[in-house]
């Protein structure tokens, strides 16, 4: 029995030291981002590999441009659509997940929801799209990171140029060539608008770009643009 708890406490120590070195990793890794440009996203290679299992030769398209190439007026529309509290909250709407947590104890499943801009940076920058608490909890602590080391300016810089809005197009620059033709710091307002709105399903409104809901959702974003606080 002594053996058998001895193994027992191996096993534990050796789970912890392998959390607390993942967790090294991640914090070093952030810690590089605050002056260097990621080259990819965790959610990025993920995509990539599954889009090349039916098309070897398929490419991301994603090209990097500094904050002020992004037009203002995509930078409201996201946050009126996805973080009114960017500026203000520490990482995390603790309201929202609360709201988002009773929702899934209603629909009796891990539905989640509620993410701040730096909660869906941290989930695209290292995680999968798993949708349990263990990953909540892990992009939690990701997240507490990332506003530790970088200003507010800095992590939405990065999410603007890493978040998905289509199959295989990442960033601001890379969608606004792709569905108008233009770059990032020339978008008008309801072109921006709309681009706010595909967010959380970018891949189904590339295909769906009729959708009554996305116009509908545009002209809301619109109204609240004006009120919307930039880092």
């Amino acid at each position: 029995m002594k053996s058998v708890g001895k193994l027992v406490w191996r096993l534990l120590l050796l789970v912890i030291v392998a959390v607390l070195a993942l967790q090294l990793y991640f914090f070093v890794q952030i810690w590089w981002w605050v002056d260097h440009n990621p080259q990819s996203t965790s959610f990025m290679r993920h995509q990539l590999s599954i889009q090349r299992e039916t098309d070897p030769k398929f490419q991301l398209q994603y090209i990097w441009v500094p904050y002020a190439r992004i037009s203002n007026n995509l930078k409201r529309a996201i946050i009126a659509s996805e973080d009114a509290n960017f500026s203000e909250h520490e990482g995390v709407d603790w309201d929202a997940l609360e709201k988002a947590y009773a929702r899934n104890n209603r629909k009796g499943k891990i539905m989640l929801g509620g993410s701040t801009i730096t909660q869906q940076l941290a989930k695209n920058l290292f995680l999968s799209g798993e949708r349990s608490y263990l990953r909540k909890g892990q992009e939690l602590i990701i997240t507490y990171m990332l506003e530790f080391f970088m200003d507010k300016q800095r992590i939405y810089e990065i999410y603007l140029n890493v978040v998905e809005w289509g199959t295989g197009i990442y960033g601001a620059e890379a969608a606004s060539q792709h569905y108008y033709r233009s770059s990032a710091a020339g978008l008008g307002a309801s072109q921006a608008a709309r681009l706010a709105v595909m967010l959380p399903r970018p891949r189904f409104y590339d295909k769906n770009r009729g959708s009554a809901y996305l116009s509908r959702r545009t002209g809301l974003i619109l109204r609240r643009m004006g009120s919307a606080e930039l880092p």
